[in-house]
């Protein structure tokens, strides 16, 4: 007789298992109907499909994620928040996403100091999630916030330096401290890795107009920033072609780069890069990348016409140490 208990108890075990993990498979099945619905941009839909597993299982994070998410898509963020709170107190690796998605909400909300409190949350949880950093560094710059931006913007490269955009964010965030080097080298490295589009056009009027001498903001300046922006200044020769101005400049301040002492974010990571890249013979294979903007037939015809250079300056840059 206990042996057949606890046989019983055994079989009973295994059904309930099995049932739990068929619930499990019905669940997640209506949140890939959810998502394809969303996807289609039939919110009402998916809502409803998110409803119904979240019926099921009030606490799935992934339900109340993409409820979050849908709901944000459909206009009414704000709605989204209780979901995205069940998403964080249930932990994993939704925590991250649900973080940034918390933040996103808060900032087109027009509550800037809530997304940053949102992205600073997440990040002591997720340290590694890139995503969060660029955010911050976004919120930052939109409350004016540069040198906060400027930081948040360097943790995102570390994080992951092919990310366009948060080259480009580091670029816009020194320009506007009058940061006049490290602007123009964070839109070069924007500008390697994308040169085309509306995004690209800014780029490159913003590094015409510091070459110009032209800056976002007056008034007091550290010794290393009016260093270089008086080195940037002498480097340039009015009316010098694009790459002799831009070799003239990386050469300079990367000689600057050999002193003691010169050992942050910038000078690691950019001065030192762009100093490589002036001396090897790739350099005007990436003056033609960072000008295709300018010259969107020219360059790319070149470009197109020249593929073994284009594939050895991306050989060079992949093989090109920057440390942090």
């Amino acid at each position: 007789m206990i042996w057949l208990k606890k046989g019983l108890l055994i079989i009973a075990f295994m059904l309930a298992a099995g049932l739990t993990q068929a619930q499990n498979t019905d669940i997640n099945s209506i949140i890939k109907e959810g998502i394809k619905l969303n996807s289609e941009k039939d919110y009402t839909g998916a809502m409803t499909k998110y409803n119904q597993a979240l019926a099921t299982d009030p606490e799935n994070a992934q339900a109340n994620y993409q409820m979050a998410y849908t709901l944000n898509a459909a206009g009414k963020g704000t709605e989204g928040i209780p979901y995205l709170n069940k998403v964080i107190k249930a932990g994993g690796d939704l925590t991250g996403p649900a973080y940034e998605l918390m933040g996103s909400i808060y900032d087109a909300s027009h509550q800037p100091q809530q997304a940053i409190e949102a992205y600073q949350k997440g990040i002591k949880l997720k340290p590694d999630y890139q995503p969060l950093y660029f955010n911050l560094g976004i919120a930052y710059f939109r409350a004016q916030k540069y040198a906060d931006a400027e930081q948040a913007a360097i943790e995102a490269i570390k994080l992951d330096p092919k990310h366009a955009n948060s080259q480009r964010l580091y670029g816009l965030v020194t320009f506007h401290q009058n940061k006049r080097v490290p602007a123009l080298m964070g839109l070069c490295s924007f500008l390697l890795l994308d040169p085309e589009g509306s995004r690209a056009d800014e780029a490159y009027t913003n590094l015409q107009s510091l070459l110009k001498g032209g800056d976002l903001k007056a008034g007091k300046a550290d010794a290393e920033t009016l260093l270089l922006n008086k080195t940037l200044s002498a480097a340039v020769a009015p009316g010098g072609q694009l790459e002799t101005q831009l070799k003239n400049i990386f050469t300079a301040v990367g000689k600057l780069g050999e002193k003691p002492g010169m050992q942050s974010f910038f000078w690691n990571y950019y001065a030192a890069f762009f100093y490589k890249l002036s001396q090897s013979p790739n350099f005007s294979t990436a003056v033609k990348l960072i000008s295709l903007s300018a010259d969107k037939a020219g360059a790319a015809n070149w470009l197109q016409n020249n593929t073994d250079q284009r594939k050895a300056l991306d050989e060079w840059m992949a093989s090109a140490e920057r440390k942090f």
